[in-house]
C-alpha cells in the first residue's frame, strides 16, 4: 500500500518488493529473495504483511478496479466512456452482457486470490519467524482479517469458489475444486473471530494508517452476519463499532461534522474512517506501459468529464480536469436526491455535478460520453488542484483514498439489522437520524425502505449499492432496465482462463 509491491507470479516461490519513500509500510528498496529463505525476522515478515495488503487497491491492466466496476453494475451509474466498446469488461457488467470471456471477473478474481495467497504464505511462515510474540500475534490477526476480507468479496461476487487456507503450489492449482458456500462463510467467520481480539484498538495514523484494527474487524464481521441474515449478531458487532449514535465510539470513531469534508484529500484517515483503501501519486510505476502497476485512484480520472473546459471563470464551474467520462450517474440516482417538494437533499451538491446546465449557460463545455446524462460524480472526479506532480503519468496516479468502511455505513447497516431482525427500533431510529442530522435533513421513519434510500444518498459512488440491492432482494427489480436477469446476474461467471486445464466448474447460469 502506497507503493508497488508485486510477486513475480502468485505461485512462483519468490518475493519481489519495491517501494517508494512514503510513511506507511516502508520496505527494503527493490530487494529479492527466494521465498524458502525469506520471513526469517520481523522486517521480512513486515514486508510480507505489506504485500498481503497491496491487492486491496489494485487496478487491472484493463482499467478494472473494484469500486469502479461495482458502481457501473448498479442502477446508479452507466459505464460511459468514449463508446460502447470502451473498456469492454466494464461495459459488459453495466449492460449485463457478461460472459465468461468478457467482464470484470478476471481482475476481481485475480485480486482476491492474489491477496489470499499472500496471507497464506505469511501465516505459514510466522511460526518460525524470529520476532516478538505480541507482534507475531498482531501480524497473524491482520492476515486472518485480510483473508476474510478477500474471501467475503469473492463469495459475494461468485457462486462457488475454491477455498485455500495454505499456500498452493503451481503444480497443484489445476486440482483445486470448489466448495459449498457455507464452508467459505464458516472460514470467514472463524478468521475474523480469531483475529479481532489481537487487532489493535487504535493505530498511529502517521505510520500505520490503512492497517486493520479491531473496529474494522468487527465491522466486517457485522457485514458478514448481515449478509447471512443473522441480524442479532450483526447488530451487536455494529453496535460495538458505532457506540452512541452521534457520539464518539470506544474506538474513537465519530461522524465528521461536514459531509463534504469526507472527500477532501487532506482529510484522509479521519475520525469517520474505519477501513480505508490507500492510494498514492508518488509511485513511479503507474504509466502507460504498466497501467496495473499504479498505486493511484483511477476513479478520479475515469469520473472526470471528457474534453472539459471552463469558458467563464468565477461562475461556479467545477475545476475538473479533462477526464475520460466513465462512471456516469443515471437520472434514477439524481432523482433519488429530489424530495416531493422539489428540494434537493443536502448531499447532492457534494455528490453530483450537473454539467449539462452549466454548458447550456455557456459557462463550460465538455464532450458527451457514451450514455451521457449531463451529470458527473463530483465525489471522485479529478480536480486540477489534486493533479499528481509525482512519478508516472498523472492520469493514472491520483492520491484520493477510498473508504471501504466508514462510520455512516456501519450506522445504517446496524439500523438495517435492527429493523429486519426485530431489534431495538428506537436505536435504529437514532442511528438513521444521526446520519441525516449531519447533513441537515429531517427525521424519517426507520423502515428498511428508508434505510436503503439513505444508504443510496449517503454512499453514492462508493461501491456499495450493488451489494445492497442483492442483500435486499431488489436487484432484479431495480436493474431490469439494464438487462439484469434474475438467477443469473446475481453472480459473476468464473473467468474463462481459470476453467482451462482445471477442475473448476462454471456457474450453470453461464454455461
Amino acid at each position: 500500500m502506497k507503493k508497488f509491491i508485486k510477486y513475480i507470479a502468485v505461485v512462483v516461490s519468490a518475493v519481489t518488493l519495491t517501494a517508494c519513500s512514503d510513511d506507511f509500510l516502508e520496505v527494503e528498496p527493490r530487494g529479492q529473495s527466494l521465498e524458502s529463505n525469506y520471513y526469517r525476522n520481523a522486517q521480512e515478515a513486515y514486508n510480507g504483511l505489506v504485500a498481503a495488503y497491496d491487492p486491496i487497491g489494485w487496478v487491472g491492466q484493463n482499467y478494472v478496479a473494484k469500486e469502479f466496476a461495482l458502481n457501473v453494475a448498479s442502477d446508479d451509474f452507466y459505464a460511459g466512456g468514449g463508446n460502447s466498446q470502451d473498456v469492454p469488461a466494464i461495459q459488459a457488467w453495466s449492460s449485463y452482457t457478461l460472459d465468461p470471456a468478457t467482464g470484470p471477473q478476471e481482475e476481481l478474481w485475480r485480486r482476491s486470490y492474489s491477496g489470499i495467497y499472500r496471507t497464506n504464505v505469511l501465516l505459514s511462515k510466522l511460526p518460525n519467524t524470529e520476532m516478538d510474540e505480541q507482534l507475531r500475534s498482531r501480524f497473524e490477526a491482520e492476515m486472518k482479517f485480510l483473508r476474510a476480507y478477500y474471501y467475503f468479496d469473492l463469495i459475494r461476487l461468485f457462486d462457488r469458489i475454491p477455498l485455500f487456507t495454505e499456500p498452493v503450489a503451481a503444480s497443484e492449482l489445476g486440482n483445486a475444486v470448489q466448495v459449498d458456500r457455507s464452508e467459505v462463510f464458516a472460514q470467514i467467520e472463524q478468521d475474523l473471530t480469531e483475529a479481532i481480539p489481537n487487532l489493535p484498538t487504535q493505530i498511529d495514523a502517521a505510520t500505520e494508517a490503512g492497517r486493520a484494527t479491531q473496529g474494522a474487524g468487527k465491522a466486517l464481521l457485522g457485514k458478514v452476519f448481515l449478509h447471512l441474515e443473522r441480524f442479532g449478531e450483526a447488530a451487536q458487532q455494529f453496535s460495538d463499532v458505532n457506540g452512541t449514535p452521534g457520539g464518539t465510539s470506544q474506538y474513537g470513531y465519530k461522524l465528521l461534522e461536514n459531509f463534504g469534508d469526507l472527500f477532501e484529500n487532506e482529510n484522509q484517515f479521519n475520525e469517520e474512517s474505519i477501513f480505508e483503501v490507500i492510494h498514492s501519486s508518488a509511485s513511479n510505476w503507474g504509466d502507460w506501459d504498466c497501467i496495473g502497476c499504479t498505486e493511484g485512484n483511477l476513479l478520479n480520472q475515469m469520473s472526470a468529464p471528457r474534453g472539459y473546459n471552463v469558458l467563464q471563470q468565477g461562475k461556479g464551474a467545477p475545476d475538473f480536469i479533462a477526464g475520460w467520462g466513465f462512471n456516469i450517474p443515471t437520472k434514477k440516482l439524481v432523482d433519488a436526491f429530489i424530495y416531493n417538494d422539489g428540494s434537493y437533499d443536502n448531499r447532492y451538491k457534494y455528490t453530483i455535478s450537473n454539467l449539462d446546465s452549466l454548458e447550456q449557460a455557456g459557462i463550460i463545455s465538455y464532450e458527451e460520453s457514451y450514455q451521457d446524462t449531463g451529470y458527473f460524480l463530483k465525489k471522485f472526479a479529478g480536480e486540477q488542484e489534486d493533479r499528481s506532480t509525482g512519478g508516472g503519468n498523472f492520469e493514472l496516479n491520483w492520491s484520493q483514498n477510498f473508504y471501504d468502511i466508514r462510520l455512516a455505513d456501519t450506522y445504517l447497516l446496524e439500523a438495517e439489522a435492527l429493523v429486519r431482525g426485530g431489534g431495538d427500533t428506537n436505536r435504529a431510529q437514532a442511528l438513521l437520524d444521526a446520519v441525516r442530522n449531519r447533513v441537515g435533513e429531517e427525521s424519517v421513519p426507520a423502515t428498511f425502505e428508508n434505510i436503503l434510500r439513505e444508504r443510496r444518498l449517503e454512499l453514492a459512488g462508493e461501491g456499495h449499492r450493488w451489494f445492497d440491492l442483492q442483500r435486499a432482494g431488489l436487484a432484479a427489480q431495480y436493474l431490469e432496465f439494464k438487462g439484469y436477469v434474475e438467477g443469473k446476474h446475481d453472480k459473476l461467471p468464473i473467468p474463462l482462463q481459470d476453467l482451462t486445464n482445471t477442475q473448476l466448474e462454471q456457474d450453470p447460469a453461464y454455461q
